[in-house]
């Protein structure tokens, strides 16, 4: 007789893998969308229109270019990388992190973060049956320099990272911390800068000086989301060896031709930015007015905070009844018991959603 189902999965998937949860996207529906740190604003009827006459010239039938050459010609003047370094693009940030991954996995290997952090690292190396290990934050969510330092020393990964500014925190760890780091660091160091249109801090200026360093951006935080872009730029000499288990064609044509036809815009993209830069000030300020929540600063688009004298999923759950879908990350335990996350929008959004907490609390 063949083996139920159930016996084939046990037999056949792995057991790290059976344990893990999808990562599932609620449905927002009908909902005020402050969940997923996108750019709230969508582009005047003007530029749309000028974007999709350039869509009508893309040839469908035929594969995009494996290797992205204009659109990444351009991304290294708007980005301002050095000189004498590449880049790799990804669909999205999370697949240049399996890339990275994926050609550094080898029996023993370690992936090391600090922690809380993007999911996706730890998540993917996973996947690819990786050890992950995560050195917990200080509790005003700075690097722990010793604990980093001793692990660095015990585990010897052949990659770190650091999301900077950390998701889901908000903050920009100390430049010194991460010079240094990257100096005593075995393994490559790759700086995700996700966030860099809201914290005016890089280290792409840094690449060559330091031969195992790499920095990773995405678009989708500038209101590209949609497109699924991610761009790692380091040492030609790295990128070659991803570009090996890169899949080829993995940028298709639109998503190209509209990241250049955006690149053009580049001035209603920095406007967009920087509006919400001052609406996050203002949210975080709002925030600090509520008896019984507790916020960070944040140099992100997004802002955590604390749900201090009621249950954090029953605040949640209230804020959705009322109509606002935010991230709760109460069940993540540890430093982020408790917690609650938003993405700033717009002003009437920002509004509804403090109007709802308000109420909910």
């Amino acid at each position: 007789m063949p083996d139920p189902i159930e016996k084939k999965i046990s037999r056949l998937i792995r057991p790290e893998i059976r344990a893990l949860k999808a990562y599932r996207v609620p449905d927002a529906t009908g909902l005020v969308k402050l969940d997923a740190m996108e750019n709230p604003y969508s582009w005047p009827e003007a530029v749309r229109r000028e974007w999709l006459k350039v869509l009508q010239h893309v040839s469908l039938n035929r594969y995009p270019d494996p290797d992205a050459r204009v659109l990444r010609q351009r991304l290294c003047a708007v980005l301002s990388v050095p000189s004498g370094m590449e880049l790799v693009l990804g669909n999205g940030s999370d697949e240049l992190i399996q890339v990275i991954l994926m050609a550094v996995s080898k029996p023993g290997a370690v992936a090391l973060a600090p922690t809380p952090t993007f999911v996706m690292y730890e998540m993917i190396a996973t996947f690819l049956d990786m050890k992950f290990v995560g050195v917990p934050l200080t509790q005003d969510f700075s690097l722990d320099m010793p604990a980093m330092l001793k692990a660095i020393e015990a585990h010897q990964p052949v990659v770190i990272f650091l999301a900077y500014p950390n998701n889901p925190t908000g903050n920009l760890f100390a430049r010194e911390d991460i010079v240094r780091l990257i100096e005593q660091a075995p393994g490559l160091v790759v700086l995700d800068e996700a966030y860099h249109a809201f914290a005016g801090q890089s280290f792409m200026d840094q690449l060559g000086k330091q031969d195992n360093l790499l920095v990773m951006r995405t678009l989708s935080k500038q209101g590209l989301a949609g497109l699924r872009l991610g761009v790692l730029a380091g040492p030609a000499v790295w990128l070659e060896e991803f570009n090996k288990v890169r899949l080829p064609y993995n940028v298709g044509s639109l998503t190209q031709a509209s990241s250049e036809f955006a690149l053009t815009r580049l001035a209603l993209l920095d406007e967009q930015a920087k509006q919400i830069r001052e609406d996050r000030e203002k949210l975080f300020r709002a925030l600090t007015r509520l008896p019984g929540v507790r916020a960070w600063p944040s140099q992100a688009n997004f802002i955590l905070f604390r749900i201090e004298k009621r249950d954090a999923d029953e605040v949640f759950e209230g804020l959705r009844t009322r109509g606002v879908l935010i991230k709760n990350l109460n069940s993540s335990g540890g430093m982020l018991k408790g917690c609650l996350r938003v993405t700033v929008g717009t002003p009437d959004e920002n509004a509804a959603f403090l109007s709802a907490l308000e109420a909910a609390l």
